[in-house]
């Protein structure tokens, strides 16, 4: 057996059980507990949104909930892509301000107050940069099963560049995670 800082490192394989694949081994405390934290354990209720979801009630709940970005499902109920809320930002920013940023200088105060209102009218589609954003494999997207380790997760969510990670078991998605709750899972004590 071998020992890390007092903590026994031990393989996942019960006695006669057949493994066809290599599982990760567990850190267990003194006591026996197992420390290892999986996707299951991290992940949390998220609202959902679909394409054709109005632009402007899913940036409501954006705020209203204080998320981070938008979980977008495909046709299927399976998540396509996270939209940061950054993109909703920028979709609702006038192009000519996006184009020139000096002219955000001498816009009009009492118009940035309706900035949103050029969302009515428009999908959560609308608010997607474009087919280069879709993913082009299925392991392009911002998915991670519940057995992920915490590294697995971070790298779903570095190489996604996304701050969230929908947990898909079978098709379904049984919660979400957030770089927050990630950090928040790993961080050293003061």
């Amino acid at each position: 057996m071998l020992w890390v800082n007092g903590r026994a490192l031990v393989p996942r394989v019960r006695p006669g059980v057949r493994v066809d694949h290599w599982t990760p081994p567990v850190l267990l405390d003194p006591v026996g507990r197992v420390l290892v934290v999986r996707a299951r354990d991290l992940m949390e209720d998220f609202p959902l949104v679909r394409r054709g979801t109005d632009a402007l009630e899913a940036t409501r709940l954006l705020v209203a909930r204080g998320l981070p970005g938008l979980v977008v499902l495909d046709e299927a109920g399976v998540p396509l892509v996270v939209l940061p809320d950054s993109q909703v930002l920028r979709f609702a920013l006038p192009e000519y301000v996006e184009d020139d940023p000096t002219l955000a200088d001498v816009f009009p105060e009492g118009e940035a107050d309706r900035l949103c209102e050029g969302l009515a009218g428009h999908t959560v589609a609308e608010l997607m940069p474009g087919k280069a954003y879709l993913p082009k494999r299925d392991r392009d997207r911002p998915i991670v099963a519940p057995r992920a380790t915490v590294m697995q997760i971070a790298s779903v969510m570095s190489r996604q560049k996304s701050p969230i990670v929908a947990v898909v078991d079978e098709g379904a998605v049984l919660g979400v995670i957030t770089v927050h709750r990630l950090l928040g899972a790993v961080l050293p004590p003061e």
